[in-house]
């Protein structure tokens, strides 16, 4: 099991502070860990306010870190 932080800051900043979120590539995190570290809602509220796009699939979130249009082809 991994640890809990004391406040989301820390990991919000670490997460887009990636060198893929800086290329405007893709992360992504497990839905679990997403809660645990800093809650679902405040997770996406952070992606939407820097106007990314935010995928959820079966136990992972996928953030494509740039705010241009995507297409989901199937």
């Amino acid at each position: 099991m991994l640890p809990t932080r004391h406040t989301p800051d820390p990991w919000i900043a670490q997460l887009f502070s990636t060198q893929s979120a800086k290329r405007g590539a893709v992360v992504r995190r497990s839905v679990a860990w997403v809660e645990r570290e800093v809650g679902h809602a405040r997770f996406q509220n952070e992606v939407k306010q820097r106007g990314y796009h935010l995928i959820r699939t079966a136990n992972q979130y996928i953030v494509i870190c740039h705010n241009g249009p995507i297409d989901i082809l199937f």
